[in-house]
């Protein structure tokens, strides 16, 4: 099936880092509508309507996971964003662990909030399916309010209860039907271990859709991930617990703000090929690593203003001439240039470096540079 244009909603400066949020099955984009206040003054922030949902296209039949991930590529495509941190609950985090496994240059940070990697039995969503396909959304709408929030915050918010239920209601049969599917033929647990993206995973402890035994699950199979039990949250917990979310989100997805500054420091001195080749390189064994560089080295120290970066570059090709690391040499030699350095220049900080590292070393890192700035020529 090919990908629908979904219908969605940009909030946020135009010019901050792009957070996409995924909804759950039988809801609209008006979920997030706590988180959204503090997440848009933070990112620009796209909600969507999954397909089936809200506002966006129906198509008759079943839906497959991957269906509903190329929809969400597809958005990310229009709005002409390459990556983007992604959120999704229920329904919207089993697309955000496709999109993390499939098309793992397009998510940065990943939130999995009460959702499961395998949601059986298949036979009860294929069961639902044909019930609301029958009769409606209408005839789901109490059985599926009655898992989104716990009894005691249900009976204390009538209001909105009577909202919620209404959301379901008003989600096309066909469109929910077709989603139904989607879940009962899904099974990622031999995909976590592809996902690179820094994870948090987020549980409700009185779950019953999704019970904390499925988030455990997932932050297991997914390396570094980290897990977050929620006391007095069934299944909507961005709802029910707003505010503990709202902060879970923000902790997680603004400690990227290190890592985004250090892409940016970090291409400006090796450029963009380099880095092109080390991201798409990533693996969940080395996205730690990766992680870690970006983060403190180039966002941390490379970033400080008390040494401009000729200096940094100086330094640096005397550090790797005296351990001997020719590999990371040749890689700090084009830096320099990129820094201004000239190759009298890159010559003299070799030249000093033989009196205190010896001359074999400087001779060796001699050659490197030799090799690598032949090449420029």
């Amino acid at each position: 099936m090919s990908a629908v244009a979904l219908h969605h909603v940009v909030d946020g400066p135009v010019d901050a880092p792009p957070l996409l949020l995924l909804n759950s099955l039988g809801s609209d984009l008006s979920m997030w509508e706590p988180q959204l206040p503090a997440l848009s003054r933070r990112f620009r922030v796209i909600r969507c309507d999954t397909r089936g949902h809200g506002l966006s296209p129906v198509p008759p039949g079943d839906y497959a996971l991957d269906d509903l991930g190329r929809d969400a590529l597809a958005l990310l495509d229009r709005l002409g964003v390459a990556s983007a941190h992604l959120v999704g609950l229920s329904l919207g985090g089993m697309v955000g662990m496709w999109l993390a496994a499939h098309a793992p240059e397009r998510v940065r940070r990943l939130v999995l909030c009460c959702t499961s990697a395998r949601l059986g039995p298949p036979q009860g969503w294929a069961e639902r399916a044909r019930t609301v396909r029958a009769h409606g959304t209408g005839a789901v709408a109490d059985a599926v309010t009655g898992r989104w929030l716990t009894p005691a915050f249900a009976e204390t918010h009538p209001d909105l209860v009577r909202r919620l239920k209404d959301m379901i209601i008003k989600t096309p049969a066909e469109g929910y039907a077709g989603a139904c599917a989607a879940i009962e033929h899904m099974d990622q647990r031999a995909d976590l271990a592809r996902i690179a993206a820094p994870t948090l995973v987020i549980a409700g402890r009185d779950d019953p859709a999704t019970p904390p035994a499925h988030a455990r699950l997932i932050a297991d199979g997914i390396p570094g991930a980290r897990l977050e039990v929620l006391p007095e949250a069934a299944h909507l917990a961005s709802v029910e617990r707003a505010d503990a979310v709202t902060a879970l989100l923000l902790d997680h997805l603004e400690d990227r703000a290190a890592e985004d500054a250090g892409m940016i420091v970090r291409r400006q001195v090796l450029g963009d090929a380099h880095v092109d080749r080390a991201v798409a390189g990533t693996t969940p064994l080395t996205a730690p690593f990766q992680d870690l560089i970006t983060r403190y080295a180039w966002g941390g120290v490379w970033a400080r203003d008390t040494l401009d970066r000729r200096t940094r570059s100086c330094v640096t090709l005397a550090v790797l001439t005296a351990l001997h690391c020719h590999d990371e040499l040749a890689m700090h030699v084009r830096a320099a240039r990129r820094n201004g350095l000239t190759q009298a220049e890159i010559g003299e900080v070799l030249l000093h470096t033989a009196i205190y590292a010896g001359v074999p070393a400087s001779n060796a890192a001699l050659a490197v540079a030799r090799r690598v700035l032949a090449e420029e020529e």
